[in-house]
């Protein structure tokens, strides 16, 4: 990774020209793109509540969690801001594997001038925490409670980062700032959707100064992220299809709301079951190689009714 602790942010975009949000904020950005920067995705939407909220973690150095539903989008709406300010981005998945060792850091045996020898090598959080860096913790409640607690001094004002290993103590650059995205909020897999997530002490979770909450997105502007990636939709006979295929989402939705259904369609789904279309040609063998299979057996003749009643 090439060193970007120099960096500053060196202009103020206004949130109302880059985001579409009717309000006179500023918030500061670069001018320049560093590798670490996500590229921007031009047909991304933007939820108003949920990006001034990430705004704010920009601005004023809150601490910002986004919690919602599999595929709406949280860890890409956080990167999708950092695009637009040209601020550089790092994302880690908290898979079970992740260990301390992995956030802190660790002695490594290395070459120097011909001859083996032993020096700590900076784990992703004390890197991060030295440069002006979003650093994106994806998956939060599926970490570790134990490994979570590496990250609990960070997460306070000002909080420093002590490295035991090498007796110092790190003081976080100006413009660090540190989100997280959770299907669950740390309340554990209450509903059975998420196997793997985990229990959060309660304590961690209320040094977050912000929690937004990102749910799917209304009909119209579902349909037109999906014609948006497939361009083959892109026309009045598509936007038809696709909209039934909304549609089909909404219905599964509302029956996991209710209940019924023990899994639901994300967008994300949506697009794969679109994609599919592409190759199959066929809309209901596309949906039953995209969503159908994924169902518990018992749930599909419930599903295929949904179909029907979408596509006659």
């Amino acid at each position: 990774m090439t060193d970007t602790a120099a960096l500053l942010p060196d202009r103020l975009l206004s949130v109302r020209d880059t985001f579409g949000i009717d309000t006179d904020l500023k918030v500061p950005a670069f001018s320049e793109r560093d590798e670490h920067v996500p590229e921007i995705d031009a047909v991304y939407r933007f939820n108003p509540d949920v990006t001034l909220a990430i705004l704010a973690g920009f601005m004023r150095d809150r601490r910002v969690m986004v919690q919602g539903l599999h595929g709406t989008g949280k860890s890409t709406h956080i990167e999708q801001v950092a695009a637009r300010l040209n601020w550089p981005c790092v994302r880690l998945n908290l898979d079970g594997h992740i260990s301390r060792l992995d956030l802190v850091g660790k002695d490594a045996v290395v070459l120097r001038d011909g001859q083996q020898v032993t020096e700590f090598q900076e784990g992703i959080v004390p890197w991060s925490l030295q440069r002006p860096v979003a650093l994106i913790f994806d998956e939060y409640d599926a970490g570790r409670p134990d490994v979570m607690f590496v990250i609990q001094r960070i997460l306070e004002r000002d909080g420093q980062f002590t490295l035991m290993d090498q007796n110092r103590v790190l003081r976080p650059h100006p413009y660090f700032r540190l989100f997280a995205t959770a299907n669950t909020v740390g309340l554990g897999n209450l509903n059975g959707l998420y196997h793997g997530a985990q229990r959060l002490n309660h304590a961690q979770i209320d040094r977050w100064n912000i929690v937004a909450s990102l749910d799917y997105l209304p009909h119209e502007e579902e349909i037109a992220i999906v014609q948006a990636r497939v361009p083959s939709l892109a026309n009045d006979e598509g936007h038809a299809m696709v909209a039934r295929m909304v549609a089909v989402a909404d219905l599964t939705r509302k029956g996991f709301a209710a209940g019924d259904l023990s899994t639901l369609m994300s967008p994300r789904t949506v697009i794969t079951w679109a994609e599919n279309v592409e190759i199959f040609k066929d809309p209901a063998v596309a949906f039953r190689l995209s969503f159908v299979n994924k169902c518990d057996e018992a749930e599909r003749p419930l599903v295929a009714e949904y179909f029907q009643r979408c596509f006659p």
